[in-house]
């Protein structure tokens, strides 16, 4: 699937005391009855605005406290796809002008992503994390009116109900429970023009369409486990930063205090300051700066957590990709499968963390190409991650009867990667 780029747009007009006032205008003309020149589901979208009770000024509540937010979003079947969809869409909207977001059933905002200073301006018209944008809460947008219509929407800026967002264009499209087929939540891309385009709602689509497949994979290789017992759990896969469970506490760590993190779990027993400085910033001395981030990190996660001369975790701890890591030691490949939902930190540039993202990706790769468990390649070639792993294919190939109703789908698949890698379909360079 093609990355959203808008990077070639220009730069987006946030203020909205440079809205152009013939939105004002429109909007006054469709509450005195000038509906035609609107758009069929827009209309009908102002039209349960209005019965609402909503008004041209109202703005997005908020449904959680900050500590509520944490605790529930940790439950939420999607948490286990948010990985993939900020891979797919995430990664993309930290390089535009332009804003992913992943939400409950009910339109509250449990995941926000992008670049700095384009949260800083979706802050301004609560397009944040807890934020409530149901349809009924805020008006037309297509978050919440996807959610209310049960299908993928567009809506561009002067469609939006509210004044104050209508600077902004966005796409949204539902995510079901490819089991109960109810509505989990929705997933949205909202930003400047170019997300107003046909493209972005459907890669907008196209996401959530993956985040189900991904859900029903989980659900395949799902299987019962208890509590592990630690008191620090560290979920890093995936993610552009780690989420930490310390005792009843769930906290969101800062990239360098993720970085650090990960290196002091790949290491128990220990590693000096100048060992740490180098996994964390290379070769040069940052020493000094590395004793301040650790002196935050302690104060974040408690001083009974990290030690000091050697830098260690003093606490038994579990981690995603330590178990992910554990499960290949002991051969059970399917459940090694079900947890990797991503690369370690995957915007990582730390050596430390980029050689451990690497050297967990590679045992996972190695052990699918040696499996003769068809139903396990097949569930790596159907993941985000082993897509286009043109080996892989021609594995799945091997073990697939030339009878299977996957054989076609499975033989196309490596005839468009070999043409892709520039291979010829004998397999020698072409």
């Amino acid at each position: 699937m093609g990355v959203l780029d808008f990077r070639g747009c220009a730069q987006f007009p946030w203020r909205v005391d440079r809205v152009d006032r013939g939105l004002h205008r429109r909007h006054e003309e469709f509450l005195e009855g000038g509906e035609r020149n609107v758009r069929g589901l827009v209309a009908a979208s102002w039209g349960r605005s209005i019965a609402a009770g909503l008004d041209s000024g109202t703005a997005a509540p908020f449904a959680f406290r900050a500590d509520e937010l944490s605790a529930y979003r940790a439950e939420h079947p999607l948490a286990a796809v948010f990985p993939m969809l900020y891979d797919v869409l995430g990664r993309a909207a930290e390089d535009s002008d332009s804003v992913m977001a992943i939400g409950d059933s009910d339109g509250r905002l449990l995941w926000v992503c992008g670049r700095r200073d384009v949260l800083r301006a979706a802050d301004g018209i609560h397009f944040s994390e807890g934020a409530w944008w149901a349809e009924r809460q805020v008006g037309t947008n297509a978050l919440g009116t996807s959610l209310e219509v049960a299908g993928p929407v567009q809506i561009r800026s002067a469609e939006h109900f509210t004044l104050l967002v209508q600077p902004w264009s966005c796409a949204a499209a539902p995510i079901y429970d490819p089991e109960t087929q109810r509505v989990l939540g929705v997933v949205d891309v909202t930003g400047g023009a170019d997300a107003s385009s046909p493209q972005s709602l459907a890669l907008v689509r196209a996401a959530a369409r993956m985040a189900e497949a991904e859900l029903g994979r989980l659900t395949i290789l799902r299987r019962i486990t208890g509590d592990s017992g630690h008191r620090v759990h560290i979920s890093a896969l995936g993610r552009p930063d780690a989420e930490v469970r310390v005792d009843d506490r769930d906290l969101r760590l800062s990239r360098r205090h993720s970085d650090i993190l990960v290196l002091l779990a790949e290491h128990p027993e220990g590693l000096s300051a100048e060992e740490l400085s180098d996994a964390l910033y290379g070769e040069a001395d940052h020493r000094s700066s590395l004793r301040g981030e650790v002196t935050r990190l302690r104060a974040l996660l408690g001083a009974d957590i990290v030690e000091s001369r050697p830098y260690r975790l003093r606490r038994d701890i579990a981690a995603d990709w330590l178990e992910t890591a554990n499960d290949l030691d002991s051969h059970l490949l399917s459940s090694a499968l079900r947890r990797y939902v991503g690369p370690l930190l995957p915007q990582s540039d730390a050596p430390g963390v980029v050689a451990a993202r690497n050297r967990l990706e590679n045992r996972i790769r190695a052990a699918v190409l040696q499996t003769q468990d068809v139903d396990l390649v097949v569930a790596w070639t159907r993941s985000y991650a082993g897509v286009n792993d043109l080996a892989a294919w021609e594995h799945q190939l091997t073990l697939l009867s030339p009878t299977s109703p996957l054989w076609p789908a499975a033989q196309s698949e490596v005839r468009r990667l070999r043409k892709d890698y520039g291979l010829n379909a004998a397999g020698t360079e072409g």
